[in-house]
């Protein structure tokens, strides 16, 4: 029979910055849908062009034996399931790693996300638009 609440080893692996009330449901969630052996759930949002303090871009690290023989789309599906009210009410991007605690043993590494590559203003993005196009023209 599977332990309703991790042991106090688990635990020391899923603490997570709850800083944020967005932070803190994700977290709970994922806790009570998943009894993972590693949960990270990290707020990204600083690396975008957000207002300091938003709760927007996440990424969330779930190690379960619930994750044994289902493919990669399969365990996304199950994550975004249980946070599609956070998805709808504003949370605009969530990089999942989703792993077997057999998978993680033998590779706990998380890579880096990449930078913000968009975020521009609507000022910004129409001039880089305008710009664009009158090269198109040019070169033709």
């Amino acid at each position: 029979m599977r332990a309703l609440f991790p042991s106090a080893h688990q635990l020391r692996r899923i603490m997570t910055d709850t800083s944020g009330p967005v932070s803190r449901r994700i977290h709970e969630k994922l806790l009570a849908a998943f009894t993972p052996t590693h949960l990270d759930v990290i707020n990204e949002s600083h690396m975008h062009n957000v207002p300091k303090g938003s709760e927007t871009h996440f990424k969330v690290v779930v190690v379960t034996d619930q994750f044994d023989g289902k493919p990669l789309i399969q365990r996304h599906r199950m994550v975004n399931a249980v946070l599609q009210q956070e998805l709808d009410d504003g949370v605009h991007a969530l990089s999942i790693l989703s792993k077997t605690p057999k998978q993680w043993e033998a590779n706990a590494q998380v890579k880096p996300s990449p930078n913000c590559r968009g975020g521009m203003n609507a000022d910004e993005s129409k001039k880089a638009f305008l710009e664009n196009l009158k090269r198109q023209h040019q070169s033709e």
